[in-house]
């Protein structure tokens, strides 16, 4: 039986400047947008992964959350693509690489939520991204 995340809620300060940051700049696709009287559900999905995330205004601290994680296949494009976008991003790091460690770039959400960005192209000997 697969055991799969879905969404991972991120505490925010102002929900609509978070859409516009992670749907206009980042390029994940809005899922949700529901409002009733008593609560707002925005789910948002980065391009091509199968976890989702919820802005929230919860008892979590808006900026509390660190080290969130997404995985591309090639990481200088990707920093490319959103530094063209608007967003303040950090060089590219090698970790490692003789052992093939990773790329990765890092940057803030505009709550300053933590966001890595790491180019991997194989996970347990198996191919992440299908190659050519």
């Amino acid at each position: 039986m697969d055991w799969t995340l879905e969404v991972v809620v991120l505490p925010v300060s102002d929900i609509d400047r978070s859409i516009a940051f992670y749907r206009d700049q980042l390029g994940f696709a809005l899922d949700h947008d529901t409002q009733t009287p008593q609560m707002r559900v925005v789910q948002l999905t980065p391009p091509g992964s199968g976890c989702s995330i919820v802005l929230g205004m919860s008892q979590m601290q808006p900026g509390s959350m660190k080290g969130l994680q997404l995985v591309v296949s090639d990481a200088a494009a990707a920093r490319e693509q959103l530094v063209s976008r608007g967003v303040e991003v950090s060089e590219l790091t090698i970790f490692d690489p003789e052992r093939d460690g990773g790329t990765f770039f890092f940057f803030d959400d505009p709550d300053a939520n933590s966001w890595a960005v790491q180019q991997m192209k194989v996970r347990a000997d198996k191919p992440l991204i299908p190659r050519p």
